[in-house]
């Protein structure tokens, strides 16, 4: 089993940047089948960025040129860095593999707001 801890959110204005990190432990590990995902109040969780088979990743359409996701295999922590922050990237964010395989972490939270 894997655990993950989620770290770097905040209260942040639209505009705004932040960058969360997710440290994993537990059984092997690594990067390259992870994910970043989010639920927000109300709503189901939805994948917002991955790493799949080494250096690819994919986006949810509405993060797009605003979010990188990344990650270093050395220190087993995958990150995303989010830029150019809106009122609906409001959520608790969380990470897991690709597809989502182990028990979910607390989360960070990250409010956009003015």
């Amino acid at each position: 089993q894997v655990q993950f801890v989620e770290s770097g959110g905040g209260l942040v204005q639209p505009g705004g940047s932040l960058r969360l990190s997710c440290a994993a432990s537990g059984s092997i590990f690594s990067i390259y089948f992870m994910g970043w995902y989010r639920q927000a109040p109300g709503q189901q969780r939805e994948l917002v960025a991955a790493i799949t088979g080494g250096r690819s990743t994919n986006y949810a359409d509405s993060v797009k040129g605003r979010f990188t996701i990344s990650g270093d295999n050395a220190k087993n922590t995958v990150y995303l860095q989010m830029n150019s922050l809106k009122p609906e990237d409001t959520a608790v964010y969380y990470c897991n593999t690709y597809p989502p395989r182990h028990v979910w972490g607390q989360g960070t939270q990250v409010t956009v707001s003015s």
